[in-house]
């Protein structure tokens, strides 16, 4: 209940009369459950006046109720799910409502306008999203477990490679080891061959892994409810020395930021270290998307690690370092690895070699 006191504090400080999650991923930071309820609607409703409530589609609610020590109440599909909220939230004037505004889609929302009639609406991402911002030491230590299963998966994608194998062929081989694991990816797998590791996020599909090219790697897995990203390019057969200049200096833009990283500077310096060494050497434009993105139960949160982001880094951050070069026709590199801020720099979750590897 730590996690709900710190919201009961954040609706003092805000005169907001209650808080209402509709983020899986929220309400399971907040609860301990998860559950995703597709089109079905979950919530999690925290008011100073009453206890919490979940709501959850009747086919999660026995499971809610082993998770969670407050009342859960379930609804059938053939209910209408607005009046059941309605009739089981405590009866009073709620005119200062918290949404999560960055996971409400319309139909959410005039339902939820149904249920709090009079209510004004305000965001509540930026809170939920602050606090997940700064990692506790269990949960940095969840994520160094999924950063070592990331290791584990890119080395049977390496063990894979084959110029008789398409880029899917790998993939699946990845993905099923993962899952006689027990695990499941983060996020879709990506294997890149040759030019179509030119597109930052390019679609894997039947392409025979190509000799004398470069081979793109993506991948991350979800271990104890947290994710792992990485990603590493290597050599198949002999490249040409301008495939591995571009490989040299995507590391080296890398690395630039990764020094540079500690408790101090901003987000938007530490994307400036990496971007001005791609800069420099002329190829500025071919490194089109933002250096990093914040990591924990979403592969993909709070921060961007890009330019015009003022944020101050602090100790137990944790987001992705992971320049690009990306010349269409011609070569696709990134690099990429997640760590957390330390006291006096950066240590990243993945440890697989970052030295330009060679395959046959």
């Amino acid at each position: 209940m730590s996690k709900i006191n710190d919201i009961l504090k954040q609706l003092h400080r805000t005169e907001l009369d209650m808080a209402v999650f509709s983020d899986p991923v929220s309400i399971s930071y907040l609860t301990g459950f998860y559950s995703d309820p597709h089109e079905r609607q979950m919530f999690l409703f925290i008011s100073q006046e009453s206890t919490p409530l979940l709501f959850v589609p009747a086919l999660d609610a026995e499971r809610a109720r082993q998770s969670v020590a407050f009342p859960v109440v379930g609804y059938v599909d053939s209910e209408n799910p607005w009046e059941k909220i309605k009739a089981a939230l405590p009866a009073k004037n709620y005119n200062h409502i918290g949404l999560e505004f960055d996971n409400l889609i319309l139909t959410k929302y005039q339902g939820l306008k149904t249920v709090f009639e009079q209510a004004t609406f305000d965001n509540l991402t930026p809170i939920i999203n602050r606090m997940r911002l700064i990692k506790s030491a269990d949960e940095i230590q969840k994520m160094m477990t999924a950063g070592k299963w990331a290791d584990k998966a890119v080395q049977l994608g390496f063990e894979a490679i084959s110029l008789a194998k398409t880029e899917t062929d790998i993939i699946a081989e990845i993905e099923f080891a993962m899952k006689r694991e027990g695990l499941e990816m983060s996020f879709e797998t990506m294997v890149l061959t040759g030019n179509n590791a030119a597109n930052p996020h390019g679609i894997p599909g039947p392409h025979k892994i190509e000799n004398n090219a470069l081979l793109l790697f993506d991948l991350g897995i979800m271990a104890n409810g947290y994710a792992s990203d990485m990603t590493r390019t290597v050599a198949v057969g002999q490249p040409d020395q301008f495939k591995k200049d571009i490989y040299a200096l995507t590391l080296e833009a890398q690395q630039a930021a990764l020094d540079f990283i500690k408790p101090g500077v901003t987000a938007h310096e530490v994307d400036r270290a990496a971007r001005e060494v791609i800069e420099k050497a002329g190829y500025g434009e071919y490194f089109n998307h933002r250096l990093g993105h914040g990591i924990g139960m979403d592969v993909h949160e709070f921060p961007s690690i890009m330019e015009g982001n003022d944020l101050v880094l602090e100790e137990g951050m944790c987001f992705s370092v992971e320049p690009g070069i990306y010349i269409p026709g011609k070569v696709g590199v990134r690099i990429e690895d997640c760590g957390y801020v330390t006291a006096n720099g950066f240590e990243v979750f993945t440890d697989t070699s970052k030295e330009l590897l060679y395959f046959d």
